[in-house]
């Protein structure tokens, strides 16, 4: 067991951890491929959505909304339509609309009663505004990849936490549910980590690559962190 009394800050992924992004990128995608014909299991879209992604963020940095297009760029390659420029867009001006899980909302609420909240993630500053008026909460800090130039799994998220944040590496417990983009270098770095294992279309990996890491502790939700904190 981990003992959560000893930290002061939980740094949290967004999207997969306190944001539905399975739904809402399929909520985005759908009407795309409606119209143009194509039938694919959710699956399936998930599986090349994190397999494109992945590959772009791997790329020199270039903003997410940009990461966004060129994944629906690569989808309609990869089904066999060609793409209108609101096609490319979809994605990106979806983001603000993604739902929070249903625990999220009050379980960062009770989490905040006690621990210093910050965000870790793969996205551009304006489109984290739209997502946080969904959360509600106002976190104690936000370390997007705008702000650092990359994206996770690269480290530079985690390095800029341990900077700005002001406290030692130990008060910190990182909160994630991706195994590739959290946990690996999270764990690389010394962190002790949470995976929130949540019911997913593509159980184990979610909306990621396949990846091998050892969380500290395993959770099905949030508001199963609230509880153990005895918050």
């Amino acid at each position: 067991m981990v003992d959560l009394g000893k930290f002061t800050h939980l740094t949290f992924d967004c999207y997969g951890t306190l944001i539905d992004w399975e739904t809402g990128i399929l909520t985005a995608v759908g009407p795309t491929l409606n119209h143009h014909g194509i039938a694919a299991k959710e699956d399936e879209l998930l599986r090349l959505y994190a397999k494109y992604e992945a590959e772009h963020e791997a790329a020199p940095y270039v903003p997410y909304r940009d990461v966004l297009r060129s994944v629906m760029t690569d989808l309609a390659a990869e089904l066999g339509f060609t793409p209108t420029d609101s096609d490319l867009s979809a994605l990106a001006d979806s983001v603000g609309q993604w739902p929070p899980f249903s625990d999220t909302v009050e379980a960062l609420e009770r989490l905040k009663r006690r621990f210093k909240l910050v965000i870790l993630s793969n996205i551009d500053d304006a489109m984290f505004a739209e997502t946080s008026k969904r959360l509600g909460i106002e976190f104690d800090d936000v370390i997007t990849a705008q702000q650092v130039r990359s994206y996770k799994p690269a480290p530079a998220h985690f390095h800029c936490a341990l900077e700005r944040l002001g406290v030692q590496q130990e008060q910190i417990l990182h909160v994630a549910q991706s195994l590739f983009h959290d946990h690996v270098p999270a764990k690389a770095l010394g962190l002790t980590t949470v995976w929130v294992n949540r019911g997913s279309r593509r159980p184990g990996t979610g909306v990621a690559l396949p990846a091998e890491a050892s969380p500290d502790l395993e959770l099905p939700d949030l508001r199963s962190l609230a509880v153990a904190a005895g918050l």
